[in-house]
């Protein structure tokens, strides 16, 4: 059956929840979801009536095409100072046994081990370290773009710039200019967690707060550079706070146009302070992934990190509104399997990525960070090698 026929089919359900059916009339008329329907979707929505609804608002957007790209991460440090419950990741600065520091010259050489490799992005991003301040980071950005002027630099969750901004004495405005001069181009979406106050004074109570995040990704927007969106979902929020997570977002987006992707997260048990918080189930998760695509209507797209998911559910959530799989990443990544994720080696060639998209039926197509198409892998043959992954 394709996906419009199996559209048809559920919304012809007798037994269909009227509020479900005009909701959905609503999709098709490509009218915006308020709140209250939102909610209504978590409350009522069965998995197969969401993700119909979520296929089909991501196949007349995007078709069949999903996009990655081939990128590599670096992370500083896992030091940090804040105390956030649900992080299995960072180590106290004042208990560092288990930590590490990078310098500048060992994140260099991070870098120069791709120099024959055909990566578009460096993504930087880890804890809160006191002494890696605006200016130790402004000369590592700096000597980066003199090393590899191709590579974009992704870089800096807005937790981690509230601090070096404050430390550094200077206005978010002067912070991200002086960022932007030193060759920054976009930013990641990590640290917004939950927006809601009550929530985050229990999960994650000394970082920024809502307002704080959301103004440093205005900034970045009004000074032309394009962010990401996170949400940490499947702890102790409810739908409520999804909803009004969400909504805050998609106000900013109406605002600024300045947000590339949404990127929801899942919440890991392992090895943090909420280890009594059981994790969502796979079909919450794709239900979450579907209401999102419906709400989020001014987000050009919808990303699920393949490592966070696994393999398969990543795969799944092809058919539930999401059209990026994120990129290659690389093997020396630990946020992902410090937290607990499927993936404890998080690494994909670029034939693995591919044929894992192939296998869900859909396109892929290599992007780069801003969604500029540069290659579609729909028909290219690879190599045994290349599916073994030994070329990235």
């Amino acid at each position: 059956m394709d996906s419009q026929r199996s559209l048809e089919v559920i919304l012809q359900e007798p037994d269909l929840d009227p509020e479900l059916k005009v909701i959905a009339d609503k999709v098709l008329r490509q009218e915006r979801l308020t709140p209250a329907d939102g909610i209504t979707l978590f409350e009522k929505g069965p998995l197969g009536y969401v993700g119909a609804l979520a296929n089909h608002v991501r196949e007349r957007m995007h078709g069949d095409k999903t996009y990655f790209n081939r990128n590599f991460h670096i992370e500083p440090t896992n030091v940090c100072i804040f105390t956030c419950k649900f992080c299995s990741y960072s180590r106290l600065y004042k208990n560092r046994e288990e930590g590490w520091e990078l310098s500048i010259d060992e994140m260099l050489d991070i870098v120069k081990k791709y120099d024959n490799q055909p990566v578009t992005e460096v993504h930087i991003v880890g804890g809160v370290h006191p002494k890696m301040n605006l200016d130790f980071f402004c000369e590592l950005i700096e000597k980066i773009k003199a090393h590899r002027p191709d590579l974009h630099i992704k870089g800096f969750t807005a937790v981690e710039l509230d601090y070096m901004f404050r430390k550094a004495k200077l206005t978010v405005d002067e912070g991200m200019q002086k960022l932007k001069d030193a060759g920054l181009q976009s930013m990641p979406g990590g640290g917004a967690e939950i927006f809601d106050a009550a929530i985050r004074a229990q999960i994650c109570h000394d970082k920024v707060d809502a307002e704080g995040w959301l103004n440093i990704h205005k900034t970045a927007h009004l000074k032309g550079m394009t962010t990401n969106a996170t949400m940490l979902y499947g702890h102790i929020e409810n739908y409520e706070h999804r909803v009004d997570h969400m909504e805050r977002l998609r106000q900013l987006q109406d605002e600024t146009k300045g947000f590339n992707t949404f990127i929801p997260l899942k919440f890991r048990n392992k090895d943090n302070d909420m280890e009594n918080v059981a994790e969502s189930s796979m079909i919450e998760d794709l239900r979450l992934y579907s209401i999102a695509r419906l709400y989020m209507d001014n987000f050009p797209h919808l990303k699920a990190y393949w490592p966070m998911l696994g393999r398969s559910t990543a795969q799944l959530t092809l058919s539930f509104g999401v059209n990026d799989l994120d990129g290659t990443i690389d093997d020396t990544t630990k946020i992902y399997s410090m937290a607990g994720a499927e993936e404890q080696r998080p690494s994909l060639s670029t034939a693995q990525l591919a044929m894992l998209i192939r296998q869900a039926g859909r396109k892929p197509v290599e992007r780069d960070t801003v969604y500029n198409e540069i290659k579609d892998y729909s028909n290219v043959e690879f190599t045994d090698e290349e599916l073994l992954g030994s070329e990235k």
